[in-house]
C-alpha cells in the first residue's frame, strides 16, 4: 500500500467507529438527560419545565452526531501518518 493508502484506510476505519459511537451515544445522552434533569428538579423540591428539559433538537442532534465523527477522525490522523511511514517489514514484525 502507498503511504496515502494507508493513511485513508486507517481514518476510514477510525471514522466509521466514530460514526457507531455517534449512532449509539447521541440517543442515550439525550435519553440520560431526559432522565436526569427531571430526577435533579424533584431532589430540590422543584419542577424543571420541559422547555428547559426538551433542549435537543435535530440540527443539534446531527451536528453532534458528526462531531464524533470529527474528534475521532482527527485523533486518529497522528497514527495514520505514523502507521504510513512504517516500513511494511516493520509493522509485520510488530503483529
Amino acid at each position: 500500500m502507498t503511504p496515502r493508502q494507508t493513511v485513508a484506510q486507517v481514518l476510514t476505519s477510525v471514522g466509521g467507529i466514530g460514526l457507531a459511537a455517534g449512532a449509539v451515544g447521541v440517543p442515550l445522552g439525550v435519553g440520560l438527560h431526559g432522565w436526569v434533569m427531571p430526577a435533579m428538579g424533584r431532589a430540590v423540591g422543584t419542577t424543571i419545565p420541559p422547555a428547559d428539559i426538551d433542549v435537543y433538537g435535530a440540527p443539534l442532534l446531527a451536528l453532534l452526531a458528526a462531531a464524533g465523527v470529527v474528534i475521532a477522525t482527527a485523533g486518529a490522523l497522528l497514527p495514520a501518518g505514523r502507521a504510513a511511514r512504517t516500513s511494511t517489514a516493520r509493522a509485520l514484525r510488530a503483529e
